[in-house]
């Protein structure tokens, strides 16, 4: 170990601060067998951090924020009131390896320090050969040596500053820094944990502008024209029964072959211009993946670009990301990435959320905004309550406008209060949640003995109509005995039989958490409950800040004739 490395070691290994508190806080130790990792619990996967699952309720910082800790020294103690516990920072190959083969960790050091510091986890961008598709992040060095380098080249043979998937040289020079920066990592962090799951590369795909499906250059074209990889026609042969359907149904349309070129195998068509670039991204990215977790095996996940729609109705993507359709080929080509999250907006997040939790994929936003029409709040709540989501995060915390956001800190305080609650009873069915378009019907869930029917409630009097979704998650803990939270619905309920048909609200409390235990406040009955005919949870009084929550309430519930 060189001697700078080992001093870093010692520093970070040493007790530290908890800012606010003036105490110390010791070191977190733990064995090899303690590094976080991902962990099935029923239908669910959870994301274990020294021997717990841990929700991730975080905020990405701006793509440079996390490249200066003297940029990030006054940031920390926002992050910290905006009830984060955890923070997205990006790391770019150029920063940490300015010059071929020599790394420079110093900036990184200083925000796992403060990171630490200040009691916050973090996961790590790796900005290395793509960030939003383009390649803006490598190092001098490789940008400026494009023989050694190749780029994507586009119709007519111009290149774009995009480093081409079909290149070893290119892939091998990434997996390299990666690797360091994971063994890096390992030496100065093992034993405390604050890095807890990576992100490698950032919104890989080709650019949605220009339009291109495919990389034209010539070694890319010979490979379009020649014959599917048996790795990926293996992998379809061996799971053609739980393919996702998109990507069975263009297989199957195509005659569902056991070889032959890409338009063979798959027909011509964009559909297949991005089947090929998935595969080729998925391969690249699979053995930078396989590069880092020699050194230190965190779990690693992708992001897609998921923005939306164009003006037309086309969605808006790069191809090849690794959107809902190319799932499995992603997992054919990079089978050692834990999972593929989304970065969604303004979308349809429901249908989003839905697809990205499938054929065994766990759900993970790592980017997000409270954007119309689904506020940040109902986002959160409906992602963890009826996704069972590893986590979610606000893209641009530590903005000015966005930290400390008053709906942030409530809606992440009152997820980091139902947090064990949330923990205990993922993947088990005694939980879900609801998101509802204001102008949309009820709907109608099934939470352990009972259906929930959901009705968006309005704002208060006097308060301007919402746009905005509302959402809400009920937790079944027994029988007849439930926690709920919500953005502002009324709940009326009906039994799953067997039993009395009529149901009654019994005991209803409104309260909070402190350290995993139930602090009632307000018992709650009479014009609060409809008589005791439906549940009210609503959003403050007008006078008291409409979108702002009120916390959580317990109650249960009776039959009788």
């Amino acid at each position: 170990m060189k001697l700078r490395t080992f001093f870093c070691y010692v520093l970070m290994c040493a007790p530290t601060l908890v800012a606010g508190q003036g105490k110390a806080t010791p070191a977190r130790t733990a064995g090899a067998a303690e590094i976080p990792h991902l962990q099935k619990q029923g239908t669910a996967t959870q994301l274990i951090v020294d021997g717990k699952p841990f929700l991730v309720l975080a905020g990405e910082l701006s793509n440079s924020s996390g490249t200066s800790p003297e940029y990030m020294k006054p940031l920390w103690p926002k992050l910290v009131d905006a009830k984060l516990n955890t923070v997205l920072a990006g790391v770019s190959w150029n920063q940490i390896e300015p010059q071929e083969g020599k790394f420079d960790f110093s900036a990184l050091d200083g925000i796992i320090r403060d990171a630490r510091i200040h009691n916050l986890r973090l996961a790590l961008l790796w900005f290395g050969s793509w960030k939003n598709s383009w390649s803006s992040y490598a190092p001098d060095w490789v940008k400026k040596d494009f023989e050694r380098f190749p780029r994507v080249q586009i119709a007519g043979g111009k290149s774009i500053e995009v480093l081409s998937t079909l290149s070893d040289a290119n892939r091998d020079a990434d997996a390299h820094a990666f690797a360091a920066l994971l063994g890096h990592v390992k030496a100065i962090d093992s034993q405390q944990r604050t890095v807890i799951i990576i992100q490698v590369e950032n919104e890989i795909g080709l650019p949605s502008e220009p339009k291109e499906y495919r990389d034209r250059s010539p070694i890319a074209t010979e490979a379009y024209e020649g014959p599917v990889p048996k790795e990926l026609m293996d992998f379809l042969q061996q799971h053609k029964d739980t393919l996702v359907p998109e990507l069975g149904e263009v297989w199957k349309a195509a005659g569902s072959k056991a070889s032959g070129t890409w338009e063979q195998v798959f027909g011509p068509g964009t559909a297949t211009a991005e089947i090929f670039m998935g595969w080729n991204y998925a391969r690249y990215v699979g053995r930078v993946v396989d590069a880092g977790k020699a050194e230190y095996p965190l779990p690693m996940y992708m992001n897609a670009y998921t923005y939306g729609f164009a003006k037309a109705g086309e969605p808006i993507r790069n191809s090849g990301t690794p959107m809902p359709d190319l799932m499995d080929v992603w997992r054919a080509g990079a089978p050692r990435v834990d999972l593929l999250a989304l970065d969604v907006y303004g979308s349809d997040f429901a249908s989003f959320c839905a697809d990205y939790n499938r054929s065994g994929n766990p759900l993970f936003i790592p980017e997000t905004r409270g954007l119309a029409p689904y506020g940040l709040e109902a986002r959160v709540l409906y992602a963890f309550g009826r996704h069972d989501a590893i986590g979610v995060s606000l893209m641009g915390v530590e903005r000015p406008a966005a930290t400390p956001d008053p709906i942030l800190t409530d809606v992440f305080g009152l997820i980091g209060q139902l947090a064990p609650l949330i923990a205990k009873h993922q993947g088990d069915g005694s939980m879900s949640a609801v998101l509802l378009d204001p102008k949309g019907p009820p709907q109608k869930i099934s939470v352990g003995n009972y259906t929930m029917e959901v009705t968006p409630q309005g704002p208060p009097r006097g308060a301007p109509p919402s746009e905005n979704f509302s959402a809400a998650i009920f937790i079944a803990v027994g029988p007849d005995e439930y926690y709920a939270a919500g953005t502002g619905v009324s709940v009326k309920f009906s039994t799953n039989p067997p039993g009395p048909e009529s149901v009654g609200i019994g005991t209803v409390e409104e309260g909070y958490f402190e350290n995993g235990r139930w602090v009632p406040s307000r018992q709650l009955a009479g014009d609060e409950t409809g008589q005791g005919q439906n549940l009210s949870l609503r959003t403050h009084p007008a006078d008291r800040c409409p979108d702002r929550f009120a916390g959580i309430q317990r109650f249960t519930l009776y039959r009788y004739r």
